[in-house]
């Protein structure tokens, strides 16, 4: 956030259901976040923005760009997923987290004394096991320039990364190495400098004998 209010107005909110943005519903859904981002940006007058999202973020950025095409001019993500299945999470972390899901959702049947945090944790851990439930397909609709980020070792597959590039029409894709899924932490400056410069610079569309250079 330092580097990038020097040259640009910076938004950073709470998704709903996380930090001060209450959510008293029992669904949570990325979709529902998205659309708050696009009612944000409403409200605050910003007719569009360039967005970077990272994990959830990046979610949330690729159905803000579906939903709200008109409220992004291009879009940085790391760390994302379409589907919340092995093809996508790496095995052992989608293990942990299915087992994880299932004893929590058992030990929620059996008590009867539940809290609120009890059911906000209920929600976040259906939302990590169940979603998202993005189509590849749904991405062709995405017509600005998108970065696509990953660690070599993210809890997203490398190759559920190259996946989504694949199916944007104009994507880059970078694969960070030696990196797990904090990319924008662990590659601080090298994150920070190659964003600004993807935000500023016109996307190249390489064909042919342009693939050679």
């Amino acid at each position: 956030m330092p580097f990038f209010s020097k040259h640009y107005k910076v938004i950073v909110a709470d998704s709903r259901a996380h930090g001060k943005s209450i959510d008293k519903g029992e669904a949570l859904t990325y979709e529902m976040m998205s659309d708050d981002y696009a009612e944000l940006l409403q409200k605050m007058k910003i007719d569009s923005a360039f967005v970077i999202g990272w994990s959830d973020g990046g979610i949330n950025g690729l159905l803000l760009c579906i939903r709200h095409p008109e409220k992004v001019k291009k879009l940085i993500i790391t760390g994302a997923n379409l589907r919340p299945d092995s093809t996508a999470v790496q095995s052992d972390v989608f293990k942990r987290v299915s087992s994880n899901y299932t004893k929590f959702k058992d030990q929620f049947a059996k008590n009867n004394n539940k809290t609120d945090l009890d059911y906000s944790v209920l929600k976040y851990k259906r939302l990590l096991s169940e979603q998202p439930n993005i189509d590849p397909k749904a991405l062709h609709s995405i017509k600005v320039p998108v970065l696509v980020i990953g660690g070599d070792y993210d809890v997203i597959k490398p190759e559920h990364t190259l996946e989504i590039f694949r199916n944007i029409p104009k994507a880059n894709l970078w694969i960070l190495p030696n990196s797990g899924h904090s990319t924008l932490v662990v590659y601080t400056d090298e994150f920070n400098t190659k964003a600004d410069t993807f935000f500023k610079t016109k996307f190249r569309v390489i064909r042919d004998r342009e693939r050679e250079f």
